[in-house]
């Protein structure tokens, strides 16, 4: 998220209220809440053009971070950090970035920003920028959506190499339909949607702070991938890896990351045993640094699995979407009772998301809007 003036901050927060409210009957029922408790400060980033990190993974060596799309020349980098958080090597852009949200890693060591970021919903395209290992030059390919705009802030990387993009609001995936080529632009397909579970984390940004994606990262050896959103973290396992199964059909685990000031990035740790995360700074109090804090990953129980269908379900082995149905066998429709307490709920969730925008279109200091 580049601002969150009060404008701004309206409209995003009415949106995400409305679809929030929208999706509540397909929202996984959520398992006993874990407790929250405050991640452990693995190290603080001094670096005055290191601000508003979106994306961060972990490396051997350290960590690799890029901002949120800044108007700041200096700052439109892909950072390299070592184990302090101190930055031994910057790696500028060959052209000018528009909004880059996530950073993630794929296979074979090479680094992919998510250039997807679209606060406005203006853009005719997004981006990804790859760098390959020791390469000092990343290069550019543009996707487009099959059905309009959408805002986004989280990236994963399927084990065959393609990017998978999360929107903030929905949770929509999206994948490309054919190989990324430069020069050209490639089809995005809309191939499932997430359903989390609820969520009571405290955090800065209250319901909508709940409800959005913000950040998306996959362990080291693929078995597992984590979505978070401004309060909490959701972990999904891989099978066989089918990421889009994964996260269309699995339970998640839940981590709270409790008020974390603009939590919009998320990874995992090397060794796989642990989750990290590192907030934006920008409009926080003179001197506020951000920290990469470290989370146990959870062993609890998983939420309950979504009792049915929400929007398209991916076939076995991330294949074609099949249409959403009716679910068969007993128990799979919804009682009267139910469908007015859903109705109940989604008059509540948007009027508390529309409480939320005003907290925080009045909490928040007025900021220089981006051009992008």
């Amino acid at each position: 998220m580049r601002t969150l003036d009060g404008t701004r901050t309206w409209r995003i927060a009415v949106g995400a209220a409305v679809l929030a409210a929208v999706a509540v009957p397909a929202r996984a029922a959520a398992g006993p809440a874990p407790t929250p408790e405050p991640g452990r400060t693995v190290c603080e980033v001094r670096d005055g053009r290191l601000l508003e990190i979106s994306g961060m993974v972990a490396t051997d060596d350290g960590f690799v971070v890029v901002n949120d799309g800044a108007d700041d020349e200096a700052r439109r980098r892909i950072f390299f950090l070592d184990r302090e958080c101190a930055v031994v090597r910057a790696v500028p852009y060959p052209s000018r970035p528009r909004d880059t949200e996530d950073l993630a890693v794929g296979p074979d060591g090479t680094l992919w920003v998510a250039d997807v970021g679209d606060n406005d919903r203006s853009r005719t395209t997004v981006a990804v920028w790859r760098l390959a290992p020791g390469a000092d030059r990343p290069e550019l390919y543009r996707m487009s959506y099959p059905d309009g705009a959408h805002d986004a802030e989280a990236m994963l990387i399927t084990g065959d190499g393609r990017p998978l993009i999360v929107t903030k609001f929905s949770a929509t995936l999206y994948a490309p339909t054919t190989a990324l080529r430069r020069g050209a632009t490639v089809p995005l397909a809309k191939v499932g949607q997430v359903r989390l579970p609820g969520s009571t984390t405290s955090n800065p940004f209250g319901l909508l702070g709940r409800t959005v994606i913000t950040g998306a990262a996959a362990a080291p050896d693929g078995s597992r991938v984590v979505l978070r959103t401004y309060a909490d973290a959701f972990e999904f396992d891989v099978t066989g890896g089918d990421v889009v199964a994964a996260l269309t059909r699995g339970a998640p685990r839940a981590t709270p990351l409790p008020d974390e000031p603009q939590g919009e990035s998320v990874a995992y740790s090397r060794d796989g045993r642990s989750l990290l995360t590192v907030s934006e700074t920008a409009g926080q109090p003179p001197g506020t640094r951000p920290r990469i804090l470290r989370y146990a990953v959870p062993s609890a129980t998983p939420s309950r699995p979504p009792s049915g269908p929400a929007g398209a379900t991916p076939a076995a082995g991330g294949g074609t979407p099949a249409p959403a149905g009716h679910a068969g066998g007993d128990g799979g429709g919804t009682s009267t009772a139910a469908l007015a307490a859903g109705g109940i709920g989604v008059v509540l969730l948007v009027l508390a998301g529309l409480l939320a925008a005003l907290v925080v279109a009045r909490r928040r200091p007025r900021r220089t809007s981006s051009t992008r």
